[in-house]
């Protein structure tokens, strides 16, 4: 669901970041207005789990993969302006450091997993949940449908996005200046994909730890009634988990290799594009190159092709290295938040 450079044209990436300059001012302020500075560190945390549970690779009949995005979980733990703000970091540090995204993109691909999952997803989680306890099997299956709902939107909106690209900007021959199919291929291929396969990751992955936080720190999944700040024993909790998390990461890339799996649908290379679609639309071959991340596909210059363990020591350091950026990020963020002259609000949405 990462849309590379080249994929979309100026038609939709433009409105894309015109959409979401404003909803980025308006989480920075909501922000501002309700989050304790002692719930920095879980934020901090949640753009963490984010970024690392997009690592872990999926693989489908057909040898396409896909992954879990996380942001409804975030939505769930500490609202959805939040979820916000902590995808977005997830999704600028992949596209700017590992290659994971487009510049071009960045815009829509906010607008799919950073607003539209988390907002729909979060509106299902609380339509289910309601006021049960924390420990009820209601609220882990009011997670697990929120997560389900929100990555097929997501995946819904991208499909769209991209199936628009053939009547938006083609050629005088009829050929597609960026993505070159339309919505017949481009939307069943996304939304198909998500509801057979990767909405139920997302569903298990969300689903579960909702039970998990539920029966070791129900607070943080109560926080419409207790907006207190994390227990110490909460976050470290949490860290462990992202710790666990990130050493496992190279199961992204044994379980694709194992089903001789390729990218996931619209992140193909020029190469891949061009034995699909019989062409190399001229758009997407100018823009696919903006843009040389210096850790590209989370690994070493040169190291893609390189043996799985290689490759796998690669993958575990750079999600140490993504951790400990968006660490950076959101103690820069709690800096700010200690120079906000209003008082903390008790609610967090």
């Amino acid at each position: 669901m990462h849309l590379p450079d080249g994929y979309l044209g100026p038609q939709t990436y433009v409105p894309a970041y015109v959409v979401m300059v404003p909803l980025w001012k308006r989480a920075q302020t909501r922000l501002k207005e309700t989050l304790s500075i002692r719930q920095v560190p879980l934020l901090a945390m949640a753009a963490a789990f984010s970024f690392l549970v997009m690592m872990f690779n999926v693989p489908i009949p057909g040898g396409s993969t896909g992954h879990a995005v996380g942001s409804v979980l975030v939505a769930i733990l500490l609202g959805p302006w939040a979820a916000v703000v902590a995808v977005s970091l997830a999704l600028a540090l992949q596209a700017l450091l590992f290659g994971d995204g487009g510049i071009t993109a960045y815009g829509a691909n906010c607008l799919n997993m950073a607003v539209l999952m988390p907002f729909i997803g979060y509106g299902v989680y609380r339509l289910i949940a309601g006021l049960s306890p924390a420990t009820s099997a209601r609220r882990w299956i009011a997670g697990a449908v929120g997560g389900y709902v929100g990555i097929n939107v997501a995946a819904l909106s991208t499909g769209v996005m991209l199936g628009l690209q053939p009547l938006l900007a083609h050629d005088a021959a009829g050929h597609a200046l960026y993505n070159p199919f339309g919505l017949g291929v481009a939307v069943p291929a996304m939304l198909g994909g998500h509801l057979l396969f990767f909405g139920w990751v997302e569903a298990i992955v969300t689903g579960l730890a909702v039970a998990w936080l539920g029966r070791t720190q129900p607070s943080l999944i109560m926080r419409d009634v207790n907006e207190s700040a994390p227990a110490p024993s909460a976050l470290r909790r949490v860290g462990w988990g992202l710790v666990a998390l990130a050493l496992l990461t190279p199961l992204g890339l044994y379980w694709p290799a194992r089903a001789g799996a390729g990218s996931a649908w619209g992140e193909w290379g020029m190469d891949e594009v061009g034995k699909l679609a019989g062409y190399v639309p001229k758009g997407m071959a100018k823009v696919s190159e903006l843009w040389r991340a210096p850790l590209p596909d989370y690994s070493g210059p040169g190291a893609e092709s390189a043996a799985l363990p290689l490759q796998s020591a690669w993958y575990i350091l750079s999600a140490g290295v993504g951790i400990a950026l968006l660490v950076l990020l959101t103690l820069a963020l709690r800096r700010w938040l200690s120079r906000r002259p209003v008082a903390e609000a008790s609610e967090v949405a």
